[in-house]
């Protein structure tokens, strides 16, 4: 009876630390699982969060691609709209490579596009019905004139000291970078006075510029680059150099004081 008493106890020491430890196991092992869970699903999440973020970079960066892309077409279509009265050639502005002209070959040899003849005809009779004596001195000009004549002159002014980049800037505020210039599409003219034919401000002082000054617009022409219009035509101040944009255009560029630039301007916001 004793020795039974005396081994029992020792039978439940034992088996007491065997269970305990057991639920420790147990409890060690799912808060570790809980962990590890815890752990790669955070980053599995952070992942995600990179590849949302990239995804959604490049989608922003392809919406903004294709807005810009139909921003673009879109004033393409707008430019080709405009009337061929109206194309715009400046040195913000290229002609297209493949652009071209129909003229008409006038009796002093210079030529314009046959859609501006009659009034071109009709301005310089009404001129002369008033005494004066018009003179067309420069007009349609191919890419290849326009060419040689802005490299003479780069090289006239290297002749006379300037270096290149001094010969080019001074060449460009007067004779437009080859596929740039208004002379080559056939809508304009350079008009002097018979008794003075230099292309300097003093032509302004002719009756000759007078009389266009006030009468050109109505036969579509204006005086294409102001005095006061540098900044925005890129050209200095030539009063003797008219552009054809037809009546209509010619009115309200005329009334309204601006140059070719600001009234395609407010063409496009109408």
């Amino acid at each position: 009876m004793t020795n039974r008493n005396r081994r029992r106890p020792i039978r439940t020491l034992k088996r007491r630390p065997r269970r305990r430890l057991k639920k420790k196991f147990k409890v060690i092992f799912l808060l570790g699982g809980i962990l590890i869970f815890f752990l790669v699903g955070m980053k599995y999440n952070k992942k995600a969060q990179v590849v949302n973020s990239d995804i959604k970079d490049n989608v922003e960066d392809n919406i903004e691609d294709i807005t810009e892309d139909n921003n673009l077409n879109q004033q393409k279509e707008e430019e080709k709209e405009l009337p061929w009265n109206l194309v715009l050639a400046n040195k913000w502005n290229k002609l297209p490579n493949d652009f071209s002209v129909k003229t008409v070959t006038l009796s002093n040899g210079h030529s314009i596009d046959e859609r501006a003849y009659n009034d071109l005809q009709d301005m310089m009779d009404s001129a002369r019905g008033e005494g004066l004596s018009p003179v067309i001195c420069s007009s349609y000009r191919s890419m290849e004139y326009q060419i040689d004549l802005y490299d003479n002159q780069i090289k006239d002014y290297i002749n006379k000291g300037y270096s290149e980049s001094e010969a080019k800037e001074e060449t460009e505020k007067w004779i437009a970078i080859p596929g740039t210039s208004e002379h080559q599409t056939g809508l304009a003219l350079d008009i002097v006075s018979l008794d003075y034919q230099n292309l300097d401000e003093k032509q302004e002082d002719t009756p000759e510029q007078k009389w266009l000054l006030e009468n050109s617009y109505k036969y579509g022409f204006i005086l294409r680059y102001p005095k006061d219009k540098t900044d925005i035509t890129g050209i200095s101040y030539e009063p003797w150099h008219y552009r054809y944009v037809g009546k209509e255009a010619a009115k309200e560029i005329f009334d309204k004081k601006i140059s070719l630039e600001e009234y395609l301007e407010n063409l496009n916001k109408k």
